[in-house]
C-alpha cells in the first residue's frame, strides 16, 4: 500500500501533539475512517503501524487483531456520529471524543478479548474475532 496517506494523516495529527500516544492513534484512526471508509481504513492504519513498527526496530509490538478491532470500532463509532462528516478540523475531532470516551480508555478491547488470545500469535499476524463478546455492530 503507497505510505503517503498514513504519513499525511500522522502529519496532521501530530501537528499539534508532543507524543503519539493513544488518543493521538484514536485521532488518526477517526480521520482514515472518515476520508477513506472503514474498510480501507484498516489496511491504511494496519499497514502504516506495522511499518512504522519496523522502522522503529520493534516489529514484534505489531498486532494486526489489535490494529484491525480499533480501527472498526473507531469506524463503528465516526460512521454513526451525527457530525462526523462537516469537517476535518480538530475541533469536530474534540467533540468526537467528548461524545465517545469509551474509545479513550485503553483497555477498551478487553470487552471483546481475553488477554491470552490478543497475545497469541494468531492475533499477532492476522484477524482473530472476539472471544468474550461480539462488536456491536455485528
Amino acid at each position: 500500500m503507497n505510505a503517503a496517506p498514513f504519513q499525511e494523516l500522522m502529519g496532521e495529527v501530530m501537528a499539534t501533539a508532543d507524543r503519539f500516544g493513544h488518543r493521538q492513534h484514536i485521532q488518526l484512526t477517526w480521520l482514515a475512517t472518515r476520508r477513506y471508509g472503514t474498510a480501507a481504513a484498516v489496511d491504511l492504519v494496519s499497514d502504516g503501524i506495522q511499518r512504522t513498527a519496523r522502522y522503529a526496530g520493534a516489529p514484534q509490538k505489531y498486532n494486526a487483531t489489535v490494529s484491525r478491532a480499533w480501527v472498526e470500532l473507531v469506524g463503528h463509532h465516526t460512521a454513526n456520529d451525527d457530525t462526523s462528516h462537516t469537517s476535518d478540523n480538530t475541533g469536530d475531532f474534540d467533540a468526537f471524543a467528548a461524545r465517545h470516551p469509551a474509545l479513550f480508555d485503553k483497555r477498551l478491547l478487553t470487552r471483546f478479548y481475553r488477554p491470552a488470545t490478543l497475545a497469541s500469535t494468531e492475533a499477532r499476524t492476522g484477524w482473530v474475532e472476539p472471544d468474550l463478546a461480539p462488536f456491536p455492530w455485528r
